[in-house]
C-alpha cells in the first residue's frame, strides 16, 4: 500500500510519462546517451554481464543504455505509464529487459541480488529516502556498487529560477507538454519532499551509517554530462558507494 504522497507523485508522472519519454528517447539517440554511457562504464565494477537494478527507471533510459552494453538489467518504477514507455522503447531496440512496477523503498527482491544498483533523479521524489537507501544496500551483493545521480531540486524551486523552462523542449531539462498547472504541481511536490539537509553531504552520512564504504561524491558530473544545461541552483551530483 503506497502513501498518499506516493499516489500524488505517481499521478504527476502518469500525466508526464509520454512527453518525458520523448525527451529520454532523444537522449538515447544523441551524444547525451554516449556521454552517460562513458561515465557509467568508468564507475561500473569490472566484469561483463553484470546484474544491474535501475531503481526509478522511469522510461528506461539507464536500463536500455546498459542493456545495449551487454549487461543484465532490470528496471523498477512506481508509475505504470512510465514503464509502458520503457517497454515500448526497449522492444523497438530488440532488447529483453524486465520492467516491474515497484516501490523503490520496498523492493521485492531477495538479499544480495545485484552487482550494481543505480538511480537518476529519484531520491528527491521519495518520502523516505533513508529507507530506500537501506533497501538498495540490502539487495546489493557484497562488494556491489551503488551509483546514484540527483540534485537538490528544492533549492532550485526556492530560488524561483526559470532556467529549466528556457531551454529547447528536447533537451535534458526540456519540459515538453509542461503546463502551468503541471509546473505548480512539480514545485509543490518538490518542496514537500525537501530533505532539509545539505546534499549530498546528508546522503553520504546516511550511506555510511547503513554500512556502505568508500563513499565518494562527484560535484562536477552534471557539468561534464549536461554542460550549460546543468541547473545553477541545483547542480547534479553523483554518489558512488560500495557495499562492504
Amino acid at each position: 500500500m503506497i502513501s498518499a504522497m506516493e499516489q500524488r507523485v505517481r499521478h504527476y508522472w502518469t500525466l508526464r510519462s509520454h512527453d518525458f519519454g520523448t525527451v529520454r528517447k532523444n537522449e538515447l539517440d544523441n551524444d547525451m546517451g554516449q556521454r552517460w554511457l562513458c561515465e557509467l562504464e568508468k564507475l561500473l565494477p569490472d566484469g561483463k554481464n553484470l546484474r544491474i537494478l535501475d531503481v526509478g527507471t522511469g522510461t528506461g533510459f539507464f536500463a536500455i543504455l546498459l542493456s545495449q552494453a551487454g549487461h543484465q538489467v532490470e528496471g523498477v518504477d512506481l508509475t505504470p505509464a512510465m514503464l509502458s514507455e520503457a517497454q515500448e522503447v526497449a522492444a523497438q531496440r530488440g532488447l529483453s529487459i524486465v520492467f516491474r512496477e515497484m516501490d523503490a523503498q520496498v523492493l521485492d527482491y531477495p538479499d544480495e541480488s545485484f552487482d550494481v544498483v543505480l538511480s537518476r533523479n529519484l531520491t528527491w521524489t521519495l518520502p523516505e529516502p533513508e529507507k530506500a537507501y537501506r533497501e538498495w544496500h540490502r539487495v546489493l551483493k557484497p562488494g556491489g556498487m551503488l551509483l546514484t545521480f540527483d540534485a537538490d531540486y528544492a533549492a532550485n524551486v526556492r530560488s524561483h529560477s526559470t532556467q529549466n523552462r528556457q531551454v529547447a523542449p528536447d533537451s535534458p531539462y526540456g519540459h515538453i507538454g509542461m503546463t502551468d498547472a503541471l509546473q505548480q504541481e512539480n514545485d509543490e511536490i518538490t518542496l514537500s519532499m525537501d530533505i532539509g539537509q545539505l546534499r549530498p553531504a546528508w546522503d553520504v552520512c546516511v550511506l555510511r551509517k547503513i554500512g556502505f564504504s568508500a563513499c565518494k561524491t562527484d560535484l562536477s558530473v552534471g557539468r561534464r554530462i549536461l554542460g550549460e544545461l546543468d541547473l545553477t541552483h541545483a547542480p547534479m551530483f553523483g554518489i558512488y558507494a560500495k557495499k562492504s
